[in-house]
């Protein structure tokens, strides 16, 4: 995302903060936000003429709004309204960026609530263990990103998976990643939780480990990472048998490899 495009998401995640710290009904307004800004997303996604204009910035900011009003007005509330007013003033640097923007928001919008529900980190967890899964099932995660599929048929699918098992804004935001994937199913659910952990103030440690980290070990591991990094981490704990002991831990490009698969593998190069 450009400069311009960073700055006018910022402006609008503002507008959505003091949306929804006005108005927090127990998460069922960030709940409806979501859903109705990935409504108009649809809407922009099949009209490029509409697409264009709304983030067209040599356009009178009054010009696009109407534009929104006229389309919009009588589809959304009035708090994703006013959202959706405060994003088309923004200059984003194209208009796939503003698709973007809106994307994010939705999903934010979503996270929202789950944490005025106390479910955050749950849905956080939820989405890392569907991302781990859809990612272990290559002919399900092709049938998930196929994009031949309609967007229905592939919510469908995935509904059949999840139903009863998740959280309903975990369930929402995975529906929303597969009907418009920006890379594969697996990566769209991981960043999600990603974005969840970031809400909560934290950054990701995947720690792959033989077997589940007890609690126990998870809360130490979370405790010494803390003090590396000087911030506190999510840990996502995914298991790999073939890693016969320890664990590796990835936080962002640096990987630490604590395994006794990894350490035999260094024993075996300085063999050569």
């Amino acid at each position: 995302m450009h400069a311009a495009s960073r700055d006018a998401l910022d402006q609008t995640r503002e507008a959505l903060t003091s949306a929804l710290a006005a108005n927090p009904a127990g998460g069922a307004t960030g709940a409806k936000v979501g859903q109705e800004l990935f409504q108009v997303v649809d809407v922009l996604e099949d009209n490029r003429s509409l697409r264009v204009a709304v983030a067209d910035t040599s356009a009178p900011v009054e010009a696009r709004q109407d534009l929104v009003r006229g389309v919009f007005g009588w589809k959304v509330d009035q708090t994703t309204l006013d959202l959706l007013l405060a994003a088309v003033s923004a200059d984003w640097s194209n208009p796939r960026e503003l698709r973007e923007g809106l994307i994010l928001l939705g999903r934010e919008a979503l996270l929202r609530s789950a944490e005025q529900q106390d479910q955050l980190q749950t849905v956080e967890d939820e989405l890392f263990r569907l991302g781990r899964i859809v990612a272990g099932d290559a002919e399900f995660e092709q049938a998930l990103a196929d994009k031949t599929t309609p967007a229905d048929a592939k919510r469908a699918l995935l509904a059949q998976v999840l139903y009863g098992k998740v959280t309903a804004v975990t369930e929402a935001l995975a529906s929303q990643a597969v009907a418009r994937p920006s890379g594969m199913p697996a990566d769209d659910f991981m960043e999600i939780s990603r974005q969840a952990a970031e809400l909560r103030g934290r950054a990701v440690a995947v720690v792959t480990s033989a077997e589940p980290l007890t609690s126990q070990q998870a809360d130490d591991l979370r405790g010494r990472l803390a003090s590396i990094y000087g911030r506190e981490l999510a840990i996502h704990n995914d298991v790999d048998p073939a890693l016969l002991g320890g664990a590796v831990v990835r936080v962002g490009d640096e990987i630490i490899d604590g395994s006794v698969a990894g350490r035999l593998d260094a024993l075996r190069r300085t063999l050569r």
